[in-house]
């Protein structure tokens, strides 16, 4: 069963992902939250599911894209859009049902791209191709943010290996999610490869069943290098 699969089967059969995360809030409105005209920055995220980080960052006024992998969650995410944000397609919005390494998109494009618990369910060389391609269609000083499971979460280590730090996971939330990739913080650079500077990592966990599990994150925040051409 491919990735693709996995994820359509789960927002086939779950109401999943309806609010943006916390951190995920506080990223945009605090990189673009005072940007004097919203519909010129540009936002796109990869692997967004059924588009509550979308839906929130539409509301607020902003141009955003997606890039998703599951047919059933491209549907959720735009019939929740056209219900609710009147006038995001207007302002070039879209969600391409497409692989998050190959954007349909010039480079340069966005002033962000953010990638919320996606590109985690790649192996490291696909993931670093991934943010790659994310450097190409994003404009220079432009921003990253990632949300990514960290070495040491809940499921990690458990179940069937799946290639360097993936595990098949028989324990805890990821249980049935196929193959997932766990994250040092030493790993990151070469993750982002040289095209993004981490400008910080932040670690963030959560537990469950009255604290005998810990969900563990890491938090990255990058610049894309480079300039304009004169």
């Amino acid at each position: 069963m491919s990735w693709d699969s996995v994820w359509d089967d789960v927002y086939r059969t779950r109401a999943w992902g309806q609010y943006p995360g916390e951190d995920v809030i506080r990223f945009v409105k605090r990189e673009f939250g005072a940007a004097p005209d919203r519909g010129r920055v540009r936002l796109l995220e990869v692997g967004c599911g059924a588009g509550a980080n979308l839906w929130f960052m539409a509301r607020e006024g902003f141009g955003v894209r997606g890039v998703e992998g599951s047919p059933t969650a491209v549907r959720l995410a735009e019939e929740r859009l056209d219900r609710e944000c009147p006038g995001w397609r207007a302002a070039g919005g879209r969600i391409d049902a497409g692989d998050m390494a190959r954007v349909d998109a010039p480079a340069g494009s966005f002033d962000a791209v953010l990638d919320v618990v996606a590109v985690c369910y790649a192996g490291f060389d696909d993931a670093a191709r991934i943010y790659a391609e994310l450097a190409r269609v994003t404009r220079p000083g432009g921003r990253l943010f990632s949300r990514t499971f960290a070495r040491g979460c809940w499921g990690e280590g458990t179940g069937a290996p799946a290639g360097p730090g993936m595990w098949q996971c028989a324990e805890g939330p990821l249980a049935g999610l196929g193959a997932t990739r766990f994250t040092g913080e030493d790993e990151v650079p070469a993750l982002l490869g040289p095209d993004w500077r981490v400008d910080r990592i932040e670690r963030a966990t959560q537990t469950e069943d009255d604290r005998r599990h810990e969900i563990r994150y890491l938090q990255i925040h990058a610049t894309r290098e480079g300039a304009w051409p004169a």
